[in-house]
């Protein structure tokens, strides 16, 4: 997928823009350094799967939607892909309320990127008027909770239990 300026987004740091099929390794990585308490579905499979192959199927059929969809993340001086972040429908909440999701390679958490990638998308859901925003996360991921409260996502109180992989618990946010 080729990107036109429209599409993307930047931060003093970041340039957010639109998937491109060689982002199918970086985006395999992502699945090979999930959390072993991930469900097996989000993991890359003990036979290979998603295969790169996969991936760029993926990223050729990808829709941005709900507006802006799911964006890669690289660093603006370099190109370097770090992640991504963006919107996504949601999973778990209300139909018409999106769901902001992001998720970096290992060498970039802990530098502030997922809260400055995500304050950019926050500001796209307000000129979108987006009225509010969720997010879902297992209660053990202390880090991206951390993030979500720097952005002002607040935990509802609504839990979706899970005994294998660690409850989710669903937060949100008014744009």
């Amino acid at each position: 997928m080729d990107h036109d300026e429209a599409s993307v987004l930047q931060t003093a740091r970041l340039l957010l823009r639109p998937w491109r099929i060689t982002d199918a390794s970086f985006h395999r990585q992502l699945w090979s350094e999930r959390d072993p308490r991930v469900p097996a579905h989000r993991r890359i499979t003990l036979d290979g799967h998603p295969t790169l192959s996969e991936l760029e199927k993926w990223i050729m059929a990808y829709e941005p939607v709900p507006a802006p969809g799911l964006l890669v993340v690289e660093r603006k001086t370099s190109g370097e892909v770090m992640g991504y972040c963006g919107l996504l429908p949601n999973s778990a909440g209300r139909a018409d309320e999106p769901e902001l999701a992001y998720e970096f390679l290992h060498a970039f958490w802990g530098q502030g990127f997922a809260t400055e990638a995500s304050r950019v998308i926050l500001d796209r859901a307000d000129a979108l008027d987006y009225p509010s925003l969720a997010s879902t996360v297992r209660e053990w991921n202390d880090a991206s909770l951390r993030v979500l409260e720097k952005l002002g996502f607040v935990n509802t109180g609504e839990v979706e239990p899970d005994d294998v992989h660690g409850d989710s618990l669903h937060l949100r946010r008014a744009i």
